[in-house]
């Protein structure tokens, strides 16, 4: 268990992450920091530190939604690369979540 209040380095905040289910390489999260879409964090001099709150918030909203088969998880990710605007991405969203649970 990680105290409240913890820093973690980017070599760190790889493993962190890695032992929490969700394999991060360290140079993952150094393009992210250069290119966007990675997690928060803040600078101590010029060394990039992680909350773990904040890397596992980061790496819970790159999940995907639940599928049961490869062919559904296909289907679904083939109908968003499709949606081109955001009036078709909402559509393809609402179709989504009226579909069924199985």
């Amino acid at each position: 268990m990680i105290a409240p209040n913890t820093l973690l380095t980017r070599p760190a905040a790889a493993r962190f992450l890695t032992d929490q289910g969700f394999p991060t390489a360290c140079a993952t999260l150094a393009t992210k920091a250069t290119r966007g879409g990675g997690p928060e964090y803040v600078r101590f001099g010029r060394r990039p530190l992680y909350r773990p709150e904040k890397l596992l918030e980061w790496a819970q909203a790159r999940l995907s939604k639940p599928v049961r088969s490869t062919s559904e998880a296909e289907a679904t990710e083939a109908r968003r690369r499709r949606a081109s605007n955001s009036r078709e991405r909402v559509a393809v969203e609402r179709k989504d979540s009226r579909l069924p649970a199985k």
